[in-house]
């Protein structure tokens, strides 16, 4: 591969629309779109993201936690590919574009917005690294709803209009059940080796039949969240979602191919099972946001 292409890969690309989506939906929720926050919100989501790949990469090639035997994306670092101290540098690099755009944007709407964004980089970098990783307490899960879902995408909408709607709040919790989807598929294809190297994540604490139940309810919360939102709406707009994002509900078309996989696949049929899952967010979110931009250009 040249060289770009192996950072590319170590970026592990196929899922980096789990920052890109949650920008779009929140932006189609908050009814407004000013393009250069759109695009700063966007490179801070996809920064932070890719920011948190490469410090995983390199924490988890130091710990020893990525061997021969482990499956999935390129790992630079325990590849040889790239040294420990190139790819703390483009992590680090990340970290400082997405500091950048946040600065940008909390200048232009509150400055609450700093720490928020402090907390999040400091999450990137304690994900796998520091003396306690909370990764490995189990916690991955909960932060990447936190920070892929109810920050991006919420926060999204607030630095568009400058007040989270309801929708905005529904659809980030749909968005962090997708986020937490890939992450459990992602650990899920890991456990054997994760265990090996002592690395309790919550996969390999709730074992491999139980994480599979917890990654399909992960895939059904999504879309039950939705379904929720649009009854309360209809009941009572305000608290609710307009019925146009029904919409996302269509995308459970994309969602019986890894639901399938998932009961059965095992080693590198998992990796089918994360791909699909990345797919799903995909249209999950495009359907969620073309519903909520037409509810929101249609409202009197």
């Amino acid at each position: 591969m040249s060289r770009l292409s192996v950072w590319f890969h170590g970026a592990r690309s196929r899922t980096l629309g789990a920052g890109v989506t949650p920008v779009v939906v929140g932006t189609a929720a908050a009814g407004t779109a000013e393009l250069w926050r759109f695009l700063a919100a966007l490179l801070v989501a996809v920064a932070l993201q890719v920011g948190v790949n490469y410090a995983n990469d390199v924490h988890d090639a130091v710990r020893g936690v990525d061997t021969p035997e482990r499956l999935g994306p390129t790992r630079l670092t325990a590849t040889g590919l790239a040294s420990p101290r190139a790819v703390t540098v483009a992590a680090l690099a990340c970290v400082l574009v997405a500091g950048i755009a946040g600065l940008a944007l909390a200048a232009a709407t509150t400055l609450w917005l700093v720490p928020l964004g402090a907390i999040a980089m400091l999450a990137l970098w304690f994900y796998s690294g520091g003396p306690r990783p909370y990764a490995e307490l189990g916690l991955g899960e909960l932060m990447v709803f936190v920070f892929f879902g109810v920050m991006a995408t919420a926060g999204t909408a607030y630095v568009q209009a400058e007040t989270v709607s309801s929708a905005a709040w529904w659809s980030s919790a749909a968005m962090g059940f997708l986020a937490v989807a890939i992450l459990v598929a992602n650990n899920l294809r890991d456990i054997r080796t994760d265990e090996a190297a002592g690395k309790r994540t919550l996969a390999v604490r709730l074992g491999d039949r139980r994480t599979r139940v917890f990654y399909r309810a992960c895939v059904v919360a999504a879309f039950a969240v939705v379904a929720l939102g649009v009854a309360v709406g209809i009941v009572d707009p305000a608290r609710g979602m307009p019925g146009l994002a029904a919409l996302a509900l269509v995308a459970s078309v994309a969602a019986t191919g890894p639901i399938r996989r998932v009961a059965k696949a095992q080693g590198r049929d998992l990796i089918a099972v994360l791909v699909g899952t990345a797919r799903l967010q995909l249209v999950f979110g495009a359907l969620l946001a073309l519903g909520l931009w037409i509810a929101g250009a249609s409202a009197p």
